[in-house]
């Protein structure tokens, strides 16, 4: 008899550095505070000696302001880095789900299903729960479980996560593309739903009409309604993103919208999967609409290739997918098969989907042929059309304390931009360690404010192509990033717009003062160009900090991989369900748009089998 996975549950909140370029920063100015004390302490006749020539001589005078300046913004500083504190969160029941959940290392060596989905994510949870109310089902994640983990739980983890990785089982896996950009994938039940910032929106409608499927509207919209009875929360606003609301506003990203779910030109707040005590609920809450008797999912199950044959004499050379290979943690083999009328169904992500194609054989034949891999299909197009959504924006260390905040309030403007906040209050100081805070009780936090926007529909577009036969080395990747001078356009005019709220009154409160009374931000890292209407200067800044905002997509486009029912063109019974398929960007946040589809896919098969039964 199976035993279901079992959780070692702590609510301890480890805390770690947001990254190197923050540590330096804040090693930096402790160093310059301690220094400039001390250098206070010792020359203290000779200050007072300047200050009086400096009463006869106005240059000097400004000097000495000049560092006392310095001065009062380290000592305003300090007040507001011991003040920061991050929320407590509640801990959450155990949820019921875990009891079909298994490691790997318990499931059977051989054993066969209606269903296989490769990949627990934000697509692949809710498609197995669908089709387990069914038929039997088997869902393959190659990570484990969030429950227990408290970065996972709660939002005021989102930033650990991403820095806390390593190279097999973090639930974040990091890689780097080619164009020389840092970026993750999720390793965990749930998927990236487990690990971002919590955002949830419906897709842009030109979505459906853009994206090669043939979409169903009326099942789309019973299939939000499906997942947002479940997992959606309306986020309340604090200070940041209050403000940032209003300075949308006063910069002309209007009207406002209030509270939605849908993607509209505007100020609007969105919903989130964080409920009202900053716990996350990812995709894997809905395996809590499956059919228990019906589903078992096996986590640290890493899948190698789909097992491909001709099924009967009269396919020639079009196979069908008849099973997966997969292995546990103990590098023991399993295979899983399909029933008949069964099928595999990919949904391991942009990333995942195109890799696992490629080692199954379906793929570009020179490449194949390169690595040895069997041709079992010529598809010239895996990996290719691979798009991600380039991000922009500037940090900021504000002048007075600021709640942890992710995404809540988002300004979408109708010339392609896209302009969100957080605010974050990041541990950067062990007590025990502290200079100048004694009690154990009083850990330091620093709290830093981002504004950024992104390009809703990038143009340009890169691929992706392996780099090893084992399925855990992630592929090579290249987004090429404002390679098409249209996403460079757009995010001129987006970075215009961020440049607007910074100006608006709104953002007055989170202003230093100087020593001559003017007020001004605080930056961490680049500040924007001074001169924000020269074309060139604007440009240079969108290259020189483009980062990622994590809503890759394509590889596995429709059209050119997949056909608009997601199977695989030119086999039987595999299919692609995720965010692969797209060629077009949702235009938000796509983790609302992959839940949905998952759930979409799964109430389609259904019926269709149903139908032709």
């Amino acid at each position: 008899m199976l035993k279901p996975y079992q959780v070692y549950n702590t609510h301890s909140l480890s805390l770690c550095y947001n990254d190197y370029l923050l540590l330096q920063l804040l090693l930096c100015f402790w160093s310059s505070l301690f220094s400039l004390c001390l250098s206070l302490a010792r020359n203290t006749k000779k200050i007072l000696y300047l200050l009086q020539v400096a009463h006869k001589n106005s240059s000097m005078a400004k000097s000495i302001c000049f560092c006392l300046q310095k001065l009062v913004f380290f000592i305003l500083l300090s007040a507001i880095v011991s003040h920061a504190r991050p929320p407590q969160v509640l801990p959450r029941q155990e949820p019921s789900y875990l009891k079909f959940v298994f490691n790997a290392t318990d499931l059977p060596s051989e054993d066969y299903y209606d269903y296989i989905v490769v990949g627990g994510g934000t697509a692949g949870c809710p498609l197995a729960a669908s089709l387990s109310h069914t038929f039997r089902v088997l869902l393959l994640e190659r990570g484990g479980i969030a429950y227990g983990k408290a970065n996972l739980m709660t939002q005021d983890g989102f930033l650990s996560t991403l820095v806390e990785v390593n190279a097999f089982d973090s639930p974040a896996q990091a890689f780097t593309s080619e164009d020389g950009v840092p970026n993750a994938r999720g390793r965990v039940l749930g998927g990236s739903s487990a690990i971002n910032a919590g955002f949830y929106s419906r897709a842009d409608m030109d979505f459906y009409k853009n994206s090669g499927i043939n979409w169903d509207l009326k099942l789309v919209n019973e299939s939000y309604d499906w997942v947002e009875r479940a997992i959606v929360f309306r986020p309340e606003l604090k200070n940041w993103q209050s403000a940032v609301r209003d300075g949308l506003l006063e910069a002309g990203v209007d009207p406002y919208n209030g509270f939605s779910l849908d993607h509209i030109p505007g100020t609007k707040i969105g919903g989130s999967t964080f409920d009202s005590f900053g716990r996350r609920h990812s995709a894997a809450d809905l395996l809590l609409y499956a059919r228990a008797a019906n589903i078992r999912v096996g986590v640290y199950a890493s899948v190698e290739r789909v097992l491909l044959a001709s099924t009967t004499p009269f396919s020639g050379s079009r196979q069908s997918a008849i099973g997966v290979v997969f292995r546990d943690s103990n590098g023991r083999y399993h295979h899983a098969m399909v029933r008949r009328h069964g099928e595999v169904i990919l949904s391991a992500g942009a990333i995942g989907s195109p890799q696992l194609l490629l080692l199954s054989g379906v793929g570009p034949r020179p490449q194949l042929s390169a690595w040895g891999i069997p041709v079992a299909r010529h598809s010239p197009y895996v990996g290719q059309f691979l798009y991600d959504n380039p991000r922009n924006g500037i940090s900021i260390v504000p002048s007075i304390p600021l709640e942890h905040s992710l995404i809540q309030v988002v300004g979408i403007t109708e010339d392609g931009a896209y302009i969100e906040a957080a605010s974050n209050i990041i541990p950067f100081a062990s007590p025990a360690r502290s200079v100048f805070i004694h009690t154990p009780s009083s850990p330091l936090y620093l709290t830093v404010a981002t504004l950024m926007e992104k390009i809703v529909g990038p143009v340009s577009s890169g691929s992706l192509r392996l780099g090893s036969l084992d399925v855990r080395v992630n592929p090579i990747i290249r987004f090429n990033y404002f390679n098409n001078p249209v996403d460079v356009r757009r995010c001129v005019n987006g970075t215009r717009k961020l440049a607007g709220v910074l100006r608006s009154r709104s953002m007055e409160d989170f202003k230093f003062r100087d020593w001559f009374g003017n007020r001004d931000f605080r930056f961490v890292g680049p500040a924007l160009p001074v001169n924000q209407t020269d074309e060139d200067q604007m440009a240079d800044f969108c290259r020189r900090t483009v980062s990622t905002i994590w809503h890759y997509h394509g590889g596995c486009v429709v059209g050119k991989v997949v056909d608009g029912d997601f199977m695989v063109m030119g086999m039987n019974g595999l299919r692609v369900v995720d965010g692969s398929v797209f060629g077009v960007s949702p235009g938000t946040n796509p983790q609302a748009t992959l839940m949905m589809m998952g759930r979409y896919v799964g109430m389609k098969i259904i019926r269709d089998r149903l139908r032709y039964s």
